[in-house]
């Protein structure tokens, strides 16, 4: 049998979802710096108003707080009490739903939102196809899709998991279980099955050989101006879009 993955520790974060640079939150704060511009531009891009946005396995709202100051009209889901009670803090609109409930039975109707997220969780469920599934039947027809995972290779797996057991100071044991990561083929037929197509998919990697990178190496800390980048390579991290067809 393999190895449980380890969610518990989003519990325990609090503030350090906004303040630790000891911790492995600090990379996906810094993916979140590269990803939530891109996810505004994208939803710009395909409708003129506000529309109605779902999020995912929404942490502590750093997507969902940013969406919102756009004047959408947002709702983040998570497991994680805790985690719920950081991102309401921290929405400075008032205006995001911030609701307890399981990625696998979404307590929304058909077709409820144009715009459906599930940018970290794909990992960290047993069962991505049900998400997918859930996320297409609550998405509207033409409705987009935007995900973030990372692939299941040798280089993703020292990149994603040793990498950052080896040099971030806390990283929790059994964050990332490298069974859970999804290959790009598997996730293109999962949304297939759920009427979805991926019209995009952009590689997702730190920048290596920066002065942040060396910085992260020496000190086993994530500082802010550690960065992301989106590239054609998908071998570990890899971001997409797809639309509903029906």
């Amino acid at each position: 049998m393999g190895r449980r993955i380890n969610n518990d520790f989003y519990d325990t974060l609090n503030e350090g979802w906004y303040t630790d640079t000891s911790h492995a939150v600090a990379l996906l704060r810094a993916e979140n710096r590269l990803r939530v511009p891109w996810i505004k531009e994208e939803i710009g891009k395909k409708f003129q108003n506000p529309v109605s946005v779902l999020d995912i396995g929404c942490g502590a709202g750093f997507l969902t707080n940013e969406l919102a100051k756009q004047n959408h009209q947002v709702t983040g889901i998570d497991l994680s009490k805790t985690s719920l009670e950081t991102a309401r803090k921290y929405d400075v609109t008032k205006s995001v739903n911030y609701l307890e409930a399981s990625a696998y039975h979404l307590p929304f109707l058909n077709g409820s939102f144009d715009v459906v997220c599930a940018m970290d969780i794909l990992e960290h469920v047993e069962n991505p196809s049900q998400l997918i599934s859930e996320a297409s039947r609550v998405l509207k027809p033409g409705g987009l899709f935007f995900f973030h995972t990372f692939n299941r290779n040798l280089l993703s797996y020292l990149i994603v998991i040793k990498g950052v057991e080896w040099f971030v100071k806390n990283a929790p044991k059994n964050m990332h279980v490298y069974s859970l990561f999804i290959k790009p083929k598997e996730l293109t037929q999962i949304c297939q099955n759920s009427n979805l197509h991926i019209s995009t998919l952009l590689g997702c990697s730190p920048k290596f050989f920066t002065l942040s990178f060396l910085r992260m190496l020496l000190t086993r800390k994530v500082q802010d101006d550690f960065t992301f980048r989106f590239s054609i390579s998908t071998k570990t991290g890899y971001s997409g879009i797809a639309q509903k067809i029906r």
